[in-house]
């Protein structure tokens, strides 16, 4: 449903959110390994994610990444999932093709525009906050 690179930056960004919780900035290196995931991408992704104000970087010693509880609060999933993968998944035909919609209609299409529908609407509810504070209290984890 969502790339490699959406779905690492939810992983990573839920996890620098709990650290940040504690006030602790987290390192890339161990993001990547928290997260299971390749550093270099995890970096390519973070940068992305810092450029849209979704994560602060620091530099040098006692430096790493951050989120601000204001920032927490305020970031739906969705914003991730839009600066990450684009719209595709709000909009995109189940079958992947590029003609399908309301009156072009795929074999799938009445059936996958509820789950589609149900999808934004999680995806537009949930925040960082919510769940980094489930990891944060023991109810989730993120490592396989």
């Amino acid at each position: 449903m969502f790339s490699k690179a959406c779905e690492y930056a939810i992983r990573a960004l839920i996890f620098i959110a709990e650290s940040s919780l504690s006030n602790n900035r987290v390192g890339l290196k161990m993001i990547a390994e928290q997260i299971d995931a390749p550093m270099a991408f995890t970096g390519k992704i973070l940068q992305n994610l810092s450029r849209h104000g979704i994560v602060d970087s620091v530099k040098g010693v006692g430096g790493g990444y951050i989120i601000l509880p204001q920032t927490m609060e305020q970031t739906k999933l969705a914003e991730i999932v839009r600066i990450i993968d684009g719209d595709a998944v709000f909009t995109g035909c189940a079958l992947g093709l590029r003609e399908c919609n309301a009156l072009k209609p795929c074999p799938m299409h009445e059936k996958f525009k509820d789950v589609r529908d149900m999808l934004r609407n999680m995806l537009e509810t949930t925040t960082l906050l919510e769940l980094s504070k489930g990891l944060l209290e023991g109810e989730t984890f993120l490592k396989r």
